[in-house]
Parts: C-alpha cells; sequence; structure tokens
C-alpha cells in the first residue's frame, strides 16, 4: 500500500448502544468532550479526512463540521451497515474504521495497519488477546461482497473480514489502547484516570 493513497478515517457512532442503556454513545462526554470528537482527534494527525457514521442526533454531529453519514440500511443492522454506508456516499479508496467508544487509540494506528496489511483488502487490530474487528483498514474492492453479505442478513463482522481475506495485526504491546467504554460504570471509570 502507498501510504500516499487517500485513506479516509471513520468514527462508528451508529449502534444502539444497549449497554449504555440506549443513550447515544459517541455524545456521552469524557473529560468534558464527547467520545467521538476523542477519536476523531486521535485519527487526524493519522489521515487527509475524517468522517463520522451516525444514525441518531445527526445535527449535533454535524455541528462539528465533519460529514456525517447515516446507514442506507434501517434499523441499525450493525458496524457493517455502517461501512457499507461509508463507502457508497465517500470517494476513497482506503477507509480506517474506529468505534466512539475506544478514545484511547495509538498514534501510529494508521501506519502499523497499512505496513502489516501484506496484500490483503481488509486488517483489524488484535491486542495480543482478542480482535477489535471494527478497529480496521479496510479497501473498498471488498464493496461487492459487503453489499451481498449484508443482504443475505448475515451482521458478524468477524465473518465477513476472514471471508474477504483479511487479517489481524498484532498490537499486543498498545492493549491499554483498545479498552472501550461500554457502560455507564466504565464511563465513570474513565472519568477518573489521570
Amino acid at each position: 500500500m502507498n501510504l500516499d493513497e487517500v485513506i479516509t478515517g471513520v468514527v462508528l457512532a451508529g449502534g444502539k448502544a444497549r449497554r449504555m442503556g440506549g443513550a447515544d454513545k459517541g455524545l456521552l462526554e469524557l473529560n468534558g468532550k464527547p467520545l467521538w470528537r476523542h477519536v476523531a482527534d486521535a485519527l487526524a494527525p493519522q489521515l487527509a479526512t475524517v468522517v463520522i457514521s451516525a444514525n441518531r442526533h445527526l445535527d449535533i454531529y454535524q455541528a462539528s463540521g465533519l460529514k456525517v453519514i447515516p446507514d442506507s440500511i434501517a434499523d441499525f443492522p450493525g458496524p457493517l451497515a455502517g461501512m457499507l454506508s461509508v463507502f457508497q456516499q465517500v470517494a476513497s479508496d482506503w477507509f480506517l474504521f474506529c468505534p466512539c467508544d475506544n478514545p484511547c487509540i495509538p498514534h501510529n494506528l494508521v501506519d502499523r495497519l497499512a505496513a502489516h496489511r501484506h496484500g490483503a483488502p481488509v486488517v483489524w487490530v488484535h491486542d495480543g488477546e482478542r480482535d477489535h474487528p471494527t478497529i480496521a483498514l479496510i479497501n473498498r474492492a471488498v464493496e461487492p461482497q459487503l453489499t451481498a453479505y449484508l443482504q443475505a442478513g448475515e451482521r458478524r463482522v468477524m465473518i465477513f473480514m476472514r471471508q474477504v481475506g483479511g487479517h489481524a495485526v498484532d498490537f499486543s504491546d498498545c492493549k491499554e489502547a483498545f479498552v472501550n467504554v461500554n457502560t455507564p460504570e466504565e464511563l465513570a471509570q474513565w472519568q477518573k484516570r489521570p
């Protein structure tokens, strides 16, 4: 991969956030700043453009000045639907997706994923213990397969990414960078961090 190619960063903020009681997780504040903004700010120095995939409170996200892309498939069918909508609405060959609840992503995320791609159309983070398939560098070339996968009623991210020839990239040296905020209790714990 030529790192001069345009890579668009995407903050995934379109979920139902069931474990957060249905609150729009991206808009929950951590240290005075919405969760989505922590992710966008971490991605911005690494990428030419950052957009937001969201399905609720679009006006609030749009007030940021960033492009906001709602799912083209109804009823919150998961992160793959958000990814497909971004492919459909953003002219870029590569996309770096990251969920809004990962406020501490590393400053070299894009470079490391790209350096370990080895020709794969999809690579994602593995923190040494678990996969993080929604923190992924993905080529637009998978759009037809993604469309067919979603039309078949499938929603499982890992299965899709493996089907299209993707693989994980080891980030075990910075595992803590991929701890996410899933519950009100976890958010409260994050607020106490220095």
